[in-house]
């Protein structure tokens, strides 16, 4: 197989990712985030790059920060603020400040600081409007600024909790909680000439927020008059909701939009003449029924709500109004794909633009949408696509003019090639997935397969992904099955409702379909196979392992093992809760088969998982040894592998541990699905 940037693990963590695109006012300018190695190679560093609209420049890097910056808006002018950690010789660990970089070009310079740093920014009109975190009882920023330094001097990190959540994925919630402040962008305009040290004046939307503003969604009126944001609501037994709430800028008067039990309301987006609210609105899921959201308007001067896509059976995704307010441009999965669709605001069915791709990062104009396109064959990458005759009568679906834009980086040669499998569930229900063949693969020298199982559990195999990528087994010869089983998202609201509350019923069966078919070509060695997955996709690792012997190793990450423990200990347990009943819980727990697991596995797990935590792998791994129809010798030697991450979350997010996760990944399945003699790793050996 010829030697591609995936043959080698350190080729591979060097590649540049794209990650976001920001679009100016009107479409004059782009900037991506554009993530690469630093010098010693330990960590990857985002820095900002301009991006041509019309496509004929390259690429250009604008920023150089050696902790990288985020979070880009632009002014009405097309200047770029940015969010960035720029430490000085004094302080190393300052705290994130909002930055301005003119469209003309120079040096970026500070224009607002916050004592918790800010985490995002929107402008509109004259309006900026930023999300800090603050300490509970300080009484302005000086307050907590010298509340944060007696923490810190004192080597304070207990944190007294009055809510629910008090973890989030990798993060210890409090005892800072984020506001919402707004700064008039004037100021920076009318500053004296040659004052670089102009500071814009921070103003507190919302003294009040307690913790009701913990991961927010949040938008601007296109006057900057007004936000519109989510709101927690806080219920008995644990519980809580997001409603919608409207704050007038000038007065910081809230006023509650939509807020009712039984219902979650979410990603708001205002209309451009501001009239109306874009939002999603999803019944709270039950045991027995899948969440159902739809899109849809809310009238702000009459309260009236109409519902969009009333005929649509997918899920929304994100979306944006056209300029003229007339429609929204929609990204949403549909059949392994996220493509484009404009929405009609008489709830009539959406009209697809685009073909293959998933689409993200959308930045509207009037006659075009700029955004990141990726797929499986290729990473993020800039473009345009054209809105001209989309609302003509005969446009046809799907053909909407795309153009690839210069991007920061080139696209890498491939080892292998994409295509997709059919099978058919046992219910009659069609699946799908994606295959990548590597190159060679014939009825002459099949290849092995690799079962590759998503999280979610909602979601799709439908986008380019860094962590778990399949050209890097495709490099190795291996044929990588991506299949969408029951509970994916893209394939109609029944499809989903199929594997609610019964995860180790069709999810289970789409898979071994699925395998069945991929098996069934004369391209795949049925013989060798391996299966693995991460989370929920880990969960269902550990449920195939004891309910078929079929495949000849296993690797399971960050995965759920015995849901009656990781039910009340999960992060958010309130959600999960809705469907793990006890019933549930028994019947469909992974632990309770251990004993008819005769396949080795390899757990994969870091300590500072709060989605699943440690406790899950740590008793799946003492449960394999002792319990597995495969357990330890008389001197404790397993073939059975644990490989744990101190310091790593959900995701493994260090460069150098995500290549001796590979590493451990590609010789374990080395040595039980292709039968090569076991590789030694002895600095991982504790």
């Amino acid at each position: 197989m010829p030697a591609t940037l995936f043959s080698s693990l350190d080729d591979y963590i060097a590649l540049p990712r794209t990650s976001a695109l920001a679009t100016s006012p009107g479409g004059a300018r782009l900037v991506a985030a554009v993530g690469t190695l630093d010098p010693d190679a330990t960590a990857w560093v985002t820095n900002l790059w301009a991006v041509d609209p019309a496509g004929e420049l390259p690429a250009r890097r604008l920023t150089r920060g050696e902790k990288g910056e985020s979070t880009v808006a632009f002014t009405p002018d097309g200047d770029l603020l940015f969010v960035a950690k720029r430490p000085g010789k004094a302080d190393d660990d300052a705290p994130a400040a909002l930055w301005l970089l003119p469209r003309e070009g120079g040096e970026a310079r500070i224009v607002a600081t916050h004592p918790g740093g800010f985490s995002a920014v929107r402008v509109k009109g004259t309006t900026i409007l930023l999300v800090a975190s603050v300490l509970p009882g300080a009484k302005d920023l000086e307050d907590d600024e010298r509340l944060r330094k007696a923490r810190k001097d004192k080597k304070v990190q207990a944190i007294l909790h009055d809510s629910y959540p008090v973890r989030f994925w990798d993060q210890d919630l409090g005892p800072e909680a984020p506001h919402l402040y707004v700064a008039d962008l004037e100021a920076l305009a009318h500053a004296p000439a040659g004052s670089a040290d102009t500071r814009l004046e921070l103003r507190d939307l919302t003294p009040d927020a307690g913790t009701h503003l913990q991961h927010a969604e949040v938008d601007l009126a296109a006057d900057g008059s007004f936000v519109v944001t989510t709101w927690a609501v806080y219920e008995a037994r644990a519980e809580q909701r997001p409603s919608l709430v409207h704050i007038d800028v000038a007065t910081g008067e809230r006023t509650t939009l939509l807020s009712e039990p039984g219902w979650e309301f979410e990603a708001p987006a205002v209309s451009p003449e501001g009239s109306r609210v874009a939002l999603v609105a999803s019944t709270v899921s039950t045991p027995q029924r899948a969440p159902e959201p739809w899109l849809e308007v809310l009238d702000l001067a009459t309260g009236t709500r109409t519902r969009l896509l009333a005929g649509w059976d997918n899920w929304p995704g994100q979306k944006e109004w056209l300029p003229d307010g007339s429609a929204l441009v929609m990204a949403a999965d549909n059949q392994g794909r996220s493509p484009l669709f404009l929405v009609p605001l008489d709830g009539g069915n959406p009209v697809r633009l685009t073909d293959n791709g998933a689409y993200s990062d959308l930045g509207v104009t009037a006659d075009a949408v700029f955004a990141l396109r990726s797929t499986y064959e290729h990473p993020a990458e800039p473009v345009r696509v054209s809105l001209a005759g989309v609302r003509d009568p005969g446009f046809v679906a799907g053909t909407a003019e795309v153009t690839l834009l210069p991007p920061p980086a080139p696209r890498p040669a491939l080892p292998g090639t994409l295509t997709e499998v059919h099978a058919t569930g046992d219910d009659g229900a069609p699946v799908r997935a994606w295959l990548a063949l590597p190159a060679g693969a014939a009825a002459s020298s099949p290849a092995p397969l690799l079962l590759w199982i998503h999280g979610g559990p909602l979601g799709s195999w439908n986008a380019w992904s860094w962590r778990w990528n399949p050209w890097l087994a495709v490099a190795r010869g291996y044929a990588v099955l991506l299949p969408d089983p029951a509970l994916s998202t893209g394939y109609g609201r029944a499809f989903i409702q199929r594997g609610w509350g019964a995860w180790g019923d069709a999810p289970f069966t789409d898979l071994m379909a699925a395998t069945d078919a991929a098996e069934a070509r004369d391209d795949v060695d049925a013989s060798r196979t391996g299966a693995m997955g991460g989370s929920f996709g880990g969960y269902m690792a550990n449920w195939v392992a004891g309910h078929t012997d079929r495949f000849r190793a296993i690797v399971t990450h960050a995965s759920l093992w015995a849901l009656d423990q990781f039910g009340p200990t999960t992060d958010v347990s309130s959600y999960w809760q809705r469907e793990m009943t006890p019933e549930m819980g028994k019947k469909h727990s992974p632990h309770r088969f251990v004993g008819q697991i005769r396949t080795p596995m390899l757990v994969i797990h870091g300590d500072r998982d709060y989605r699943v935590p440690i406790g899950e792998g740590l008793r799946l791994w003492y449960e394999l040894l002792s319990k597995s129809g495969l357990p330890a010798g008389p001197g404790g030697e397993s073939p059975h592998r644990f490989l744990y991450f101190p310091n790593e979350n959900h995701w493994i997010l260090s460069p150098q541990h995500a290549k001796v996760w590979y590493e451990v990944v590609f010789a374990f399945l080395a040595e039980h699905v292709l039968g090569e003699e076991a590789t030694a790793r002895p600095e991982l050996l504790g």
